[in-house]
C-alpha cells in the first residue's frame, strides 16, 4: 500500500483513495510516457510532478519525458501559443520548418520510450509533432491541450490540426476549448495537489519570515497576484486596478511570477511591469526561481485578495491555490477561472480594471464577506478541484481507450 496515496485520505476520504487502486489494478500496469517540454516553471509541470509518482503508486508503469529545444524552437512555440490563444501571428514556413526539426530531433532521442508505450499523452503544441514521426508505434497516443484555444487563430490551427489528427484522443479543460478533430476527445480539468509545498499548511513563523523578507506592511490589506510574466495575464491591468483602489484605500500590491524555460517573452513582460510599476514601493513585483514554492504558498496565505486578471487562460491552478487557501479569487471572466469562481460565492469574475477595482474595494469595505466567501471557496476546492479527482479521471480515461482498443482488435 502506498504511503503517498494514503496520506491524502485524511483530506478526501478513503473511499477515494480505495477507487484509485481499484481502478490502477485494471489496468495492469500499463506503460504511460507523458511528454512537455519544461521540466519546471507553470502548471503543467507541477501537475506531471505528482501526477507521474501517483499514477506508478496506483500501479502503472508511468514515466515523464522533456523535449529538448533551442531558442529559435521556443520563439516559434511561443508563437504558435499565442496564435492558439487568439492573437495573430506571422509563422513562416521557416518556423514551422523549426518547430519540425526540432521534434524530429527529439524523437530519434525519445523513439524507444514512444515506440513501445501503450499510452502516450502528449501536452500542449510544443512537441506535437512527435506522434507523425513515430512509426511502427505499439500503444495510443492522447494530446493534451492546456490552453485556451477556444477561438484560435486560424492559419495556426490549421498548420497544428493536420498533426493533431492523427492522435487517437484529446484532452482538454473545458468543452469550450475542444475543436473538431475526428477522433474521441475527453474533459479533464486540471487539480492542485494539497500535500504540495506550495499547497501544504504552514507555521504563522514562516508566514511572518516571508512577510519581512519583502517588506509587507501586516496593518495594510494585501492583494497578490502569481503567475508568470505573460501578456494574457494582464499584469499592468493589476496594477491599474490597484491604482483605482489605492485612491480611497491604504494597499499594497504582490505580483509574484517568474518565467518558464519554454516562454522566451518573460523577460520582456517583467520590463514593461518594473516600468508601470515605477518603483512604487507598494508594488512589489517578484520575479521569483521555479521552485519558490513555499514562498508563493506564503504570500497567498498572506493576501487578503487573491488576483488573477488573465485576459485568456486555460485554467487557473493559481486561483485554486488560492482558494484552497480560503481566499476570495477575482479573475478573469475567461476560459478555466469560470469553471472556478462564481460570483459571490468563491469570488468575483471581471472584464476590466475599473471592475476589479470595484470588487477589491467592495471586499475591503465588508471584511466579513473575506472570510465567509474564503471558507465557501475552499470547500469548492475540496470537491472539485483536488489530485485525486483529476487522477481517477485519467485512469478511467485510460481504461476507456485500452476497452475501445481491445473491442475492435476482436471485431478484426
Amino acid at each position: 500500500m502506498s504511503d503517498r496515496l494514503s496520506a491524502y485520505e485524511r483530506i478526501v476520504g478513503s473511499s477515494r483513495i480505495t477507487q484509485l487502486r481499484r481502478i490502477g489494478k485494471k489496468l495492469g500496469g500499463i506503460r504511460v510516457v507523458h511528454v512537455n517540454s519544461t521540466r519546471e516553471g507553470g502548471g503543467v509541470a507541477e501537475i506531471l510532478d505528482w501526477m507521474v509518482p501517483l499514477m506508478r503508486e496506483a500501479g502503472l508503469d508511468a514515466s515523464w519525458e522533456v523535449i529538448q529545444g533551442t531558442d529559435d524552437f521556443f520563439e516559434v512555440t511561443k508563437n504558435i501559443h499565442n496564435g492558439l490563444q487568439g492573437r495573430p501571428v506571422d509563422l513562416s514556413h521557416k518556423g514551422w520548418k523549426i518547430f519540425q526539426e526540432v521534434n524530429e530531433m527529439n524523437m530519434e532521442r525519445l523513439r524507444p520510450t514512444l515506440t513501445d508505450a501503450d499510452i502516450v499523452v502528449v501536452h500542449d503544441p510544443q512537441p506535437a509533432f512527435l506522434l507523425p514521426l513515430c512509426n511502427g508505434r505499439k500503444g495510443k497516443w492522447i494530446w493534451r491541450g492546456h490552453i485556451d484555444i477556444s477561438r484560435p487563430f486560424r492559419p495556426v490551427w490549421k498548420v497544428l490540426r493536420t498533426m493533431l489528427e492523427k492522435y487517437d484522443a484529446s484532452i482538454f479543460s473545458m468543452c469550450e476549448f475542444a475543436q473538431a478533430l475526428p477522433h474521441t476527445q475527453f474533459i479533464v480539468p486540471p487539480s492542485i495537489d494539497p500535500l504540495s509545498p506550495k499547497n501544504r499548511d504552514l507555521e504563522m513563523s514562516e508566514l511572518e519570515n516571508v512577510r519581512a523578507r519583502f517588506g509587507l506592511d501586516p496593518e495594510r490589506p494585501l492583494l497578490v497576484q502569481v503567475s508568470r510574466f505573460d501578456r494574457f495575464k494582464d499584469p499592468v491591468g493589476v496594477i491599474q486596478a490597484y491604482r483605482m483602489v489605492r485612491k480611497v484605500l491604504p494597499v499594497q500590491l504582490v505580483l509574484a511570477g517568474g518565467s518558464a524555460a519554454d516562454d522566451p517573452e518573460g523577460k520582456a513582460v517583467l520590463e514593461d511591469v518594473l516600468e508601470v510599476a515605477d518603483e512604487n514601493p507598494d508594488i512589489h513585483v517578484l520575479s521569483l526561481p521555479p521552485n519558490a514554492h513555499e514562498t508563493i504558498n506564503a504570500l497567498q496565505r498572506l493576501a487578503d485578495i487573491i488576483l488573477q486578471k488573465s485576459t485568456r487562460e486555460g485554467f487557473g491552478l493559481t486561483v485554486t491555490e488560492g482558494m484552497w487557501k480560503g481566499k476570495p479569487v477575482i479573475g478573469g471572466d475567461t476560459g478555466g477561472i469560470r469553471l472556478q469562481v462564481v460570483n459571490h460565492h468563491t469570488g468575483f469574475l471581471v472584464n476590466t480594471p475599473e471592475g476589479a477595482a470595484h470588487r477589491i474595494r467592495y471586499l475591503l469595505h465588508h471584511r466579513n464577506r473575506i472570510s465567509e466567501i474564503g471558507v465557501d471557496a475552499r470547500e469548492f476546492v475540496r470537491e472539485n478541484f483536488l489530485l485525486t479527482r483529476q487522477l481517477r479521471e485519467y485512469l478511467t480515461l485510460f481504461l476507456a481507450i485500452r476497452r475501445e482498443a481491445d473491442v475492435r482488435m476482436l471485431e478484426v
